[in-house]
């Protein structure tokens, strides 16, 4: 793809990853790609907002010299380390080697520890600001969102922000504004990538957009490090961030479980139908065939959870395991989850699920349910009830 002018002077000059299937050690499924998106600010003095990944350096390049000569960049801004970010830099430094790096105090460790280049860089704080002629960028740390050395920068002459891995998202596409592409696509993404990726920091969130808000500063064009960017509407996604941040749900339930020989997966499709005739909103997901990117995406707006599993050698099976630990990293706020499980001649399943709820801060509802080898009638009824009473504790 050819750079695009998105205001005047400022130039999209990153890549399109069309192939990736996973990120972050593959913990997170990229099934609609990614985005690298770098920005090139061209005015009396050149500016580089963020690289791409290393893989696509001659493409950041090339795009680069269609606009100006890289070895006229003045300043290249390094919003994050991460090497989705900062992995063309070392190359691109090699042809502008007199440029001054921007970046946190965290920023200039991170990027030395992971590329072991003594470039000129200038640390920058919240408020400080970098003059490139009519246009000027002020830069406002973001830390932990998602890594310590995070930072946005922001223009206020085209009231433009730049804020790297907030209000991104996963999606690689031909056209780059969110009023080109499908919007339920868009936000299906957006509601991902903050359920796997920044869901733990809600409250770092919360406080940051709060601060951007009093700050009265006028906001009409978000340019994230990936995916689309946002001209239309920003406010959509920042207040979408907002609602997220605060853990606000709707009545809905995602029932989990994760069977042996099928017990535990009869016991939870008439959960589902108990919950169903609670006229409430149900998501069944067995683990151990699903997506577990998109089941966070599935628990990032409901009210409650039910997880189940069968027992094997006293405790859940392997899959379910798993994603509870993954889940424990999230620390999900008000919400409310339930237990249920089979057993053959011994029971620990079920216990060591509640633990984990527990363990990640979920509030346990009401008491667990399991059964020994496949439910009868009478148990088939209680299980429907179980599901029908779950939901109104929503």
């Amino acid at each position: 793809m050819k750079p695009i002018e998105i205001k005047n002077g400022i130039y999209w000059v990153g890549a399109v990853d069309w192939s990736v299937k996973s990120f972050h050690g593959h913990t997170y499924t990229t099934q609609r790609g990614t985005t690298y998106n770098s920005y090139l600010i061209v005015d009396e003095k050149i500016a580089l907002i963020d690289t791409v990944y290393s893989p696509f350096t001659e493409e950041l390049i090339e795009k680069i010299r269609s606009i100006v000569p890289p070895e006229k960049i003045d300043y290249v801004i390094a919003n994050h380390v991460e090497r989705d970010h900062s992995g063309a830099m070392p190359a691109l430094m090699k042809l502008c080697p007199k440029a001054k790096v921007y970046g946190t105090a965290k920023c200039k460790e991170g990027l030395y520890r992971n590329y072991y280049e003594n470039w000129d860089f200038q640390i920058v704080k919240t408020g400080d600001s970098l003059k490139l002629g009519k246009k000027t960028l002020t830069f406002l740390e973001a830390p932990m969102i998602h890594w310590p050395d995070s930072m946005f920068t922001y223009c206020p002459e085209e009231k433009l922000l730049m804020p790297n891995d907030a209000f991104g998202q996963h999606y690689a596409t031909s056209e780059r504004y969110d009023d080109e592409v499908d919007q339920a696509e868009l936000m299906d993404e957006a509601a991902k990538y903050y359920g796997n990726i920044l869901w733990p920091l809600s409250s770092l969130i919360l406080r940051k957009i709060e601060e951007v808000v009093n700050m009265k500063i006028p906001i009409d064009m978000i340019a994230p490090s990936h995916g689309i960017i946002w001209r239309k509407d920003p406010a959509k996604i920042i207040n979408a961030y907002v609602s997220w941040a605060k853990n606000e749900t709707k009545k809905k339930v995602v029932v989990i479980y994760e069977t042996m020989w099928g017990s535990t997966e009869k016991m939870a499709r008439k959960m589902v139908e108990g919950i169903t005739s609670a006229g409430v909103d149900v998501k069944l997901v067995d683990m151990n065939q699903s997506d577990r990117t998109e089941v966070i995406k599935e628990m990032l707006t409901a009210k409650g959870y039910l997880i189940g599993s069968s027992t094997h050698d006293n405790d859940m099976l392997p899959s379910l395991a798993g994603f509870l630990e993954f889940l424990n990293g999230l620390k999900p706020k008000s919400r409310i989850a339930a237990a249920f499980g089979s057993y053959g001649w011994a029971g620990g399943a079920v216990a060591n699920i509640e633990e984990m709820i527990k363990k990640a801060g979920i509030a346990l509802a009401m008491p667990s349910i399991s059964f020994k080898y496949l439910p009868d009638g009478d148990e088939m009824k209680k299980c429907y009830e179980f599901g029908k009473e779950f939901s109104a504790k929503l």
